[in-house]
């Protein structure tokens, strides 16, 4: 795959814009050649053409987001994600960050077993969980918010039912410790 298509994908999966410094990181590649991915990007994804993604540019940082005309039909979809209830899965990603928080996508997948990137954005969206940059880490954790808390009764995340118990799992412990040694 080109370095075009490795960037595409990264800002396709991207929640939030990227920034150049970031691709840099990621891809290990010249800025000069991120630059000349991004331009056949931005020209790929141009507002002008008839496409429902746009390549969204604000300084530095770079997103791929829904066509700004699209935005009515984008927004009821969204609507349904907001506002219905959470799904069987929803419900389960949502436990494990609030019992193993904060957690990295890559934790997570590994704990359940699947690709969690559409209902990660979805519990974003519905403001139940919050991601962090960690300037450490090259992966961004999750942990449940505040209105998480509030929506249950809790007071914290210690006061959630067997938390002691199911927060120090060694089942879980063990998956992730033999996820770091691979």
């Amino acid at each position: 795959m080109t370095l075009a298509s490795h960037i595409e994908s990264l800002l396709f999966v991207s929640s939030q814009p990227v920034s150049v410094s970031q691709l840099k990181k990621i891809t290990d590649a010249k800025k000069s050649d991120i630059d000349a991915a991004l331009k056949d990007i931005g020209e790929e994804y141009n507002p002008k053409k008839e496409r429902g993604i746009v390549c969204m540019i604000s300084g530095d940082k770079y997103q791929l987001v829904s066509h700004p005309d699209n935005a009515v039909i984008v927004k009821a979809f969204l609507k349904s994600d907001v506002t219905g209830e959470l799904t069987d899965p929803a419900l389960e990603t949502l436990t494990i960050i609030a019992y193993r928080g904060p957690i990295t996508k890559p934790e997570l997948e590994q704990i359940r077993g699947v690709n969690c990137g559409l209902i990660l954005r979805n519990l974003l969206i519905r403001g139940l969980i919050e991601r962090t940059e960690v300037a450490k880490q090259m992966l961004p954790t999750y942990r449940v918010t505040h209105e998480f808390l509030k929506f249950l009764g809790a007071s914290s995340v210690s006061s959630l039912p067997e938390y002691e118990k199911l927060s120090q799992h060694e089942t879980l412990d063990e998956v992730l410790k033999s996820t770091e040694e691979e």
